[in-house]
């Protein structure tokens, strides 16, 4: 590691001054403040992608406002660099789609501001090398982003959404701070890299600073039982929403990949992550089946995803962790700021739906063949890369419950022949492609992450109850056209597009029913 200054640094500080320019005009189209957001992001984005390339060429930069104390450290390294370069560009395609979908609005002017200060927040957030400056971004984040989320705020579902966020945010956020003073007391000091290199510190601290970390991600990642929030935000506008689920709300997997190798050192607080994770992974994907909006059947897949991610960063598959992240943010923003188009599609479709049904001769059979299929293409890539973990199979494994769905598909009854050649394809291709990332992020990010723990019973344990548990839920799922509309399940059936009404025991616990009676 080389002490010296990344081009990605000044990125926060072009966005900053731009956000000062659009305070000044904060109305109705603000002139050329819109520009100067675009012109700033895509600014942001080109420091960004510079500073990654002097990553490649010269290795990981450090620059520390007190040399030695971890006080104020930003970091550029491979993992830092790419998340940096992941949300400059996430952000610069939120601010463009902004100038169009913000025109005319009231409050125009403040709006862009506000994404300008979020979007720097975030960028500092990633590239911090140090717990109190991850700390202040944070909370700085979250207070950016509850003013967004209060962009209309004569809406009480926006205010009630933006409550219930600042709690859990700001829970997090504590959680983060107690955390911080537990390792700063222990090791003289908040730098991430000495205390990773002093190996977390086992011991009573390290465990409980474990464990508040986990804490502190379990909150920030809109998890089990407080995940309502996260589904509750369509009041605020679209980018918002492409921002938050494409971006912030990965905080808590930053958290933990920051600190991998003292998270790692606690197999408590790795067990915590596969349980709770892996529950609200299939919490989220059996309530966004029986979602009928778009955007809140994004929601609801953003609370599973959210749930993997911790998943994986318990087995200890940090690289995946981070890929996952890439990936699902990329996919995510799309989603949502193309969702107007995807009503408008699925609304010209005049028979929407699954083309055929499988049976559960069909289903079965899929998982079988799905099963099948992942073992021999595992067995060649241990040949030709070498072997792989025990977390890395189950992992696969769970993944190809997905592609057995598909499979499903083209082996029901009514299937056309182009259909099943399709799932057959897809099936091969999704099957090849998990391990093919796989040993990409590894050779990406291996170096700085590190690398999974041989499991013991508890892990052993685990890993079973995670693959057989998911595996039950993607039999439910193949077999959904079946069950979903039977008399005898009507009742699941709401209770699950209810979220199992914990989002409403929240609410009567903050006091979001209340209404104010007029004099």
């Amino acid at each position: 590691m080389t002490t010296a200054f990344s081009l990605s640094f000044l990125a926060p500080v072009l966005l900053i001054a731009a956000a000062l320019a659009a305070f000044r005009t904060p109305g109705r189209r603000p002139g050329a403040v819109p520009q100067i957001s675009e012109v700033a992001a895509l600014g942001a984005l080109g420091l960004v992608a510079l500073g990654l390339i002097q990553v490649i060429v010269a290795g990981p930069a450090v620059s520390s406002l007190f040399d030695g104390a971890g006080v104020l450290a930003l970091r550029a390294d491979p993992v830092s660099a790419t998340l940096a370069l992941l949300v400059a560009f996430i952000g610069w395609i939120v601010l463009r789609y902004s100038r169009t979908y913000l025109d005319g609005e009231a409050r125009e002017g403040a709006f862009h501001g506000l994404m300008l200060v979020t979007l720097a927040a975030v960028l500092i957030f990633v590239m911090s090398g140090s717990l109190w400056l991850l700390v202040a971004a944070t909370i700085a984040t979250g207070l950016g982003l509850k003013r967004l989320l209060l962009f209309y705020a004569d809406r009480p579902e926006a205010r009630r959404a933006a409550a219930k966020f600042g709690l859990v945010w700001h829970g997090g956020d504590a959680a983060l701070i107690a955390a911080a003073l537990v390792l700063t007391s222990a090791h003289g000091t908040g730098d991430l890299s000495a205390i990773a290199a002093s190996n977390g510190g086992a011991g009573i601290a390290g465990h409980m600073a474990a464990g508040l970390l986990v804490l502190a991600a379990i909150l920030k990642t809109a998890c089990f039982p407080l995940h309502g929030w996260l589904t509750e935000v369509m009041e605020a506008p679209t980018p918002v929403s492409a921002l938050l689920h494409a971006g912030i709300i990965n905080s808590g997997g930053v958290i933990l990949i920051k600190t991998a190798p003292l998270v790692q050192t606690s197999p408590g607080a790795m067990a915590a992550l596969v349980m709770i994770g892996g529950f609200t992974a299939l919490f989220g994907a059996a309530v966004m089946l029986t979602q009928s909006a778009v955007k809140t059947s994004l929601a609801w897949s953003t609370v599973s995803q959210m749930g993997f991610m911790l998943l994986q960063c318990g087995l200890g598959l940090w690289a995946l962790a981070l890929l996952h992240i890439v990936a699902h943010s990329l996919y995510k923003a799309h989603a949502f700021l193309s969702s107007g188009g995807a009503v408008a599609a699925v609304a010209a479709i005049r028979k929407p739906g699954p083309v055929a049904v499988p049976d559960l001769g069909a289903v079965l059979k899929s998982f079988g063949l799905a099963l099948l299929l992942y073992a021999a293409i595992a067995g060649l890539f241990s040949v030709a890369i070498g072997p792989k973990t025990a977390q890395a199979l189950a992992l696969g494994a769970i993944l190809v419950f997905g592609v057995a769905y598909l499979v499903a598909q083209g082996l029901a009854d009514t299937a056309p022949a182009e259909l099943t050649r399709r799932t057959v394809a897809a099936s091969l291709a999704a099957t090849l492609a998990y391990f093919s990332f796989q040993a990409v992020a590894q050779w990406v990010w291996g170096a700085d992450l590190p690398a999974a723990p041989a499991p013991g019973p508890l892990e052993w344990a685990l890993i079973v109850l995670a693959v057989l548990s998911f595996g039950m839920v993607a039999l439910a799922q193949s077999l959904f056209p079946l069950w979903a509309h039977h008399p005898a399940t009507a009742g699941l059936r709401v209770h699950l597009a209810n979220g199992l009404y914990l989002n409403a025991l929240l609410d009567r616990a903050i006091g979001g029913f209340r209404t104010t009676k007029s004099s």
